[in-house]
């Protein structure tokens, strides 16, 4: 189970348990939509692939030492711009 979507689509669930379900604060069973959680797309996921793309810290003060800020600001950019917000 998607358990990040499915609290994110269903703000009353408390528990979740893989085998027996989702349930609320007073441990009623909450109906899950698996559609819609499969079909949940994480509006933050952006952050974890940025983080992975951007260059190293070494390597972008390896681009601003022998390119300068203009090279650097590319290089980021560039990331940014394929994986948008």
């Amino acid at each position: 189970m998607n358990h990040k979507a499915i609290r994110a689509l269903y703000t009353n669930v408390v528990t979740i348990d893989d085998g027996a379900g989702a349930f609320d604060a007073e441990g009623n069973k909450v109906t899950i939509d698996m559609v819609a959680v499969n079909a949940w797309i994480d509006p933050e996921a952006y952050k974890a692939k940025r983080q992975q793309a951007y260059p190293s810290i070494p390597e972008q003060l390896d681009i601003l030492y022998h390119s300068g800020f203009d090279a650097w600001k590319s290089a980021i950019q560039a990331v940014k711009e394929e994986f948008p917000k």
